[in-house]
């Protein structure tokens, strides 16, 4: 049976009155109800740290050239050059307050969709002052352990079709819901792909619409290795599906939406041009950065890190110790990767050449400053927002968390 065959017999099963009510996202009775989220306007600085000897790139691949970089070329000499090494800098805090902020993706006018992963809440953070708006809440999700409310997308026809796309993990599986958002209220919700392996531990969740139109989606193997390597399984794998859930055209089998296979748990996506990267979790050794081309397999549960070239699998361009990454969100801006790292409370930056298609050594940043770091998303002005995740029962709270901060990369 193909994941595709799976998801329309589980899909067909969800259709019914009884169904979409469980399904059906409880929209504020006066449309912008506001949540209590404290707003605050402050401008802390972080002090960079360089990377240390536990993080290394991988050597330059040869199985295909190099594109040339994107970059015009300057003569703007050291003054361009101390401005591409400068430390990010925490320019101010857009939200505090907020209960494990998960997802996050920006309107096309500017104001930012939020989900709280254990709260099911819908959030949106309006204008220019960022005034927080309750639009609604997802009571089928279940926040067991890594579950709940997670990722986010915007419709690339989001001005002609109002459509946000929503990850939640239910009492079945994980999903893929979608649902208008018009005058600050989130409509019924729709199941676009369901039948995605859920478990306390490893729920995927984040996703992204590709230059291609086409919504790229990380699903986690739900404690069950093996299900990584299982075609027929939609865990473990990267997906590539249209905004109706079919399988996107030209995928590696067009009747699965599998795009890649062999991932433990990716935690970010991220495209530098029409390049796709995804950050992963590992086990006990290392942690990841992949370079995703569709069609290959990533080695999980075989292969931790390097080492699964001569076997077959797609080695990662750069891996970390758990201890310092346990990697999360993935934007691209100013010529960066930017990664946010849970376990390791710190923000990564990894240079990208070649086109988008090679990666350098990491160097770190903000390390200890504001712990855990969950989501990493790049604004429509060019800063970074990332979230904080010290609600999440594995960190520890300051005063103001969990927060969003915008950052000058």
């Amino acid at each position: 049976m193909t994941p595709r065959t799976r998801a329309h017999r589980t899909l067909a099963g969800l259709t019914g009155l009884a169904v979409a009510g469980a399904l059906v996202l409880s929209s504020c009775t006066d449309p912008g109800d506001e949540s209590e989220v404290t707003l605050i306007e402050t401008t802390p600085t972080g002090t960079p740290l360089p990377s240390g000897p536990s993080v290394s790139a991988a050597p330059e691949e040869t199985e295909e050239p190099d594109e040339p970089a994107t970059e015009e070329p300057s003569t703007d000499g050291p003054d361009l050059d101390r401005k591409r090494n400068r430390a990010p800098q925490v320019a101010e805090t857009i939200a505090r307050d907020l209960a494990v902020p998960w997802g996050l993706a920006f309107l096309p006018d500017g104001d930012a969709v939020v989900t709280e992963r254990d709260s099911g809440r819908v959030l949106l953070l309006k204008g220019r002052n960022h005034r927080v708006v309750e639009v609604g809440q997802a009571p089928a999700t279940e926040p067991a352990g890594e579950g709940g409310l997670l990722g986010v997308a915007v419709s690339p026809s989001y001005v002609d079709d109002r459509l946000v796309f929503l990850y939640v993990t239910t009492a079945e599986d994980n999903r893929i819901l979608r649902a208008t958002l018009r005058n600050d209220s989130l409509g019924e919700p729709e199941v676009v792909l369901a039948g995605i392996p859920r478990g306390t531990i490893h729920d995927g969740g984040r996703m992204v619409f590709g230059p291609d139109g086409h919504l790229y989606v990380s699903t986690g193997e739900a404690g069950d290795p093996p299900l990584a390597q299982d075609p027929d399984s939609l865990g473990g794998k990267i997906l590539r599906i249209t905004p109706d859930g079919e399988p996107a055209p030209g995928n590696p089998d067009p009747d699965s939406p599998v795009w890649t296979l062999g991932h433990r748990n990716v935690q970010g996506l991220a495209f530098v041009g029409e390049q796709l990267w995804a950050s992963e979790f590992g086990d006990s050794a290392f942690d990841e950065l992949n370079k995703i081309k569709a069609g290959d397999n990533y080695g999980w549960p075989q292969v931790e890190g390097t080492g699964g070239a001569e076997r077959g699998f797609t080695d990662p361009r750069v891996t970390w110790s758990t201890d310092d990454a346990s990697p999360a969100g993935l934007a691209y801006a100013a010529g960066r990767l930017w990664m946010g790292a849970l376990r390791g409370e710190r923000l990564w930056r990894v240079d990208v050449t070649g086109g988008g298609k090679r990666a350098g050594d990491p160097v770190a940043f903000l390390e200890g400053d504001y712990g855990r770091i969950r989501t990493v998303v790049t604004a429509p002005d060019g800063s970074l927002w990332i979230t904080t995740s010290n609600q999440d029962g594995r960190g520890t709270p300051a005063g103001p968390d969990d927060r969003i901060l915008r950052v000058r990369p």
